[in-house]
């Protein structure tokens, strides 16, 4: 039992009474001694009680722990972690006058447990051979061992090993399993060592859960840590000592064994005799032995198992949260609407998608800067059956050549100046998933030759290796330049344009899509609202009409950037007005006046000002349509196709 007296801070006055080998201290309501003390942290120390003692250790606090002793302030920190207690010590939780402090007591309790056989962890062959002579107890281990090797989970593992000692030393009454503290971070000391169950023999014979608590000495598996020894107490009250915790376990004769990983140890396995005529001997601390040898490993592996499964767990939970903020950052779904857009130019988009999605087809996406190409390229993967991969996305334009060789492939370790450890590539870290490399173009003459290798073989190589590595990556290449100039100018490989150009999907610009851009200010009004807190009205008519009459050279990234201007300028609920608009964007105001807009429907209105357009068009080019078409942005038989929806 440790005894701490709180003397200064909130809990002044109050005594904590405490037992176990693990006590926290801290504001954070899991702490065993809670302080609700601004100064103290959330998880500030901590006291273990181990086989050197009772130590106190810091938790990486923000206002440090400090022992004052006989007038002597010893702080701990990166100098001194941990520091062993004495009763009358005074505790110190924070730095100048924010400090809480708490003397402490440690009642003397009797530890002179007599140790009857010290062996190191490889000396116990003798036993088994000893066991081995006889049959019984050799077919009685046999069993035991093949019921702990055949659980599952850790629980399982330390229920088989209590069990299996309660069958194999018929003296036993009580088992109790300790294991060392594995949440400690690595290095620290001292390791903790806590009592994790207890199994008591029923009427039948057969192990099985207390039906309450069950009291236990510590005493006992504290000198089998810290002496590494097996101890046998044949009369416990003479020769461990008249302690309290003994007496008030009414045990009679008690044995432990230490569980092991190398020479680390790594849990005790103690048996007591509390109501059982007969001691505990010499026979069953060889017994145990030889159960602890086996017991140990599936000790070590059910734990080594345990936080495999946890840190999958969490890595799943992480992953899953990462590519599901992914997918809707970049708008990926599986649902049309995820692609803002209700125009022809948009819906012929979307319906080639649908066609090429679960194909291994590479895609190229040709369009203008701010068209939203990897906004395309992450909805042919999230709509595909690759969407549980990961979508990764690279912009060949922002990395030199070296380095972006091995970006995409990879390198091993030396390969390089600087190359201080092996990195996978993207390629590899794409595997099963979809690789989208933006600005293709950019791409240097010397690395497209293993471009197109990657694409036509599935091979990579990377940077210093002697051997290629197989990967199944769906390819998505996007670029704003003309592929075929780019070819004829020397600047891109023949080869692998054709590779590329399987199936390409053209991304109209925002200008050949005028009825979007009413959707999309809309969509990004409420997005930019709820991003920044600020409920917004909407647009007003006139400034809506100055949006869909301007051309947008940035395309949506400018819309995008536009709106966003607007909702911080706008005061809450109010109305986007044309006088919040950019200047080149109200600009086209007076040819908006000139088209003579009548009052109507929207769609009323923007067609009243394509048409405007139209014949604007035509009259500067003296009637020409292919001249009318190319100032337009759009194709002759696009021009045509208006012309006569409009009757003119």
């Amino acid at each position: 039992m440790i005894v701490l007296e709180v003397t200064q801070g909130l809990a002044a006055g109050r005594t904590f009474e405490l037992q176990g080998e693990l006590i926290t201290l801290g504001r954070s309501s899991d702490n065993r001694v809670v302080l609700d003390d601004r100064h103290v942290s959330g998880a500030h120390a901590r006291i273990v009680s181990g086989a050197d003692g009772v130590i106190l250790e810091d938790l990486r606090s923000t206002n440090g722990t400090s022992v004052t002793r006989r007038g002597e302030r010893l702080e701990l920190g990166a100098g001194r972690s941990a520091l062993a207690l004495q009763t009358g010590d005074v505790i110190e939780l924070g730095s100048g006058d924010a400090v809480t402090r708490m003397v402490v007591k440690i009642p003397e309790e009797a530890d002179d447990a007599r140790v009857v056989s010290i062996r190191r962890l490889d000396e116990i062959e003798p036993a088994e051979a000893k066991i081995e002579r006889d049959p019984s107890a050799l077919s009685a281990m046999y069993a035991a061992q093949k019921r702990i090797g055949a659980a599952n989970d850790l629980d399982e593992v330390l229920a088989e090993i209590a069990d299996a000692v309660l069958a194999l030393v018929p003296s036993s009454t009580h088992v109790t399993v300790v294991l060392r503290d594995d949440d400690q971070e690595p290095g620290a000391a001292p390791a903790a060592f806590v009592p994790v169950l207890t199994r008591v023999r029923s009427a039948s014979g057969k192990g099985g859960p207390p039906a309450g608590p069950v009291p236990i000495t510590r005493s006992v598996y504290r000198k089998v840590i810290k002496e590494r020894a097996a101890v046998l107490a044949a009369d416990a009250p003479i020769e461990v000592g008249q302690s309290e915790s003994l007496m008030g376990a009414s045990i009679r004769s008690t044995l432990a064994v230490p569980l092991w990983k190398g020479e680390e140890i790594i849990g005790v396995l103690q048996a007591d005799n509390r109501s059982v005529p007969g001691m505990l001997n010499a026979g069953d601390l060889e017994t145990l032995l030889v159960l602890a040898a086996n017991a140990s490993l599936a000790v070590a592996n059910a734990r080594l198992i345990k936080r495999l499964v946890l840190a999958e767990e969490r890595l799943q939970k992480e992953n899953s949260f990462l590519k599901g903020r992914e997918e809707r950052r970049r708008g990926g779904g599986g649902g049309a609407v995820d692609i803002i857009g209700n125009s022809d130019a948009m819906r012929k988009v979307i319906g080639q998608l649908d066609k090429v999605v679960d194909t291994r087809v590479t895609v190229l996406i040709e369009g203008e800067t701010g068209t939203g190409k990897e906004l395309i390229a992450a909805a042919v993967h999230y709509r595909s059956r690759r969407r549980d991969k990961l979508f990764v996305a690279q912009n060949c334009a922002a990395l030199a050549e070296s380095l972006l060789e091995s970006e995409l492939f990879g390198h091993k370790k030396g390969s390089f100046t600087g190359a201080t450890e092996e990195k996978k590539g993207l390629f590899e870290i794409a595997d099963g998933g979809t690789l989208f490399l933006d600005e293709i173009t950019e791409t240097p003459l010397s690395l497209q030759s293993k471009l197109l290798r990657a694409l036509q073989e599935g091979e990579i190589r990377p940077v210093g290796a002697t051997s290629p590595k197989h990967v199944n990556v769906r390819i998505v290449a996007a670029t704003n330049r003309n592929l075929e100039d780019e070819v004829a100018k020397g600047r891109f490989r023949e080869d692998l344009y054709y590779r590329l150009k399987v199936f390409p999907i053209r991304l109209p610009p925002l200008r050949e899509r005028r009825d979007d851009i009413s959707l999309l200010a809309a969509h990004f009004l409420e997005r930019y609202a709820d991003e920044i807190g600020k409920p917004c009205g909407g647009f007003s008519q006139q400034a809506m009409e100055l949006m869909v009459a301007y051309d947008w050279p940035g395309n949506v990234r400018e819309l995008q950037n536009e709106v966003q201007r607007i909702v911080i300028q706008l005061e809450p609920g109010a109305f986007g007005t044309p006088e919040l608009l950019s200047p080149r964007i109200r600009q086209v105001e007076g040819l908006v006046a000139r088209a003579g807009t009548p009052k109507g429907s929207l769609k009323e209105m923007m067609d009243a000002v394509e048409k405007f357009f139209l014949l604007e068009a035509l009259r500067g080019h003296n009637n020409n349509k292919t001249n009318a078409a190319k100032s337009l942005g759009i194709t002759r038989e696009g021009l045509h196709k208006k012309l006569r929806q409009y009757g003119i």
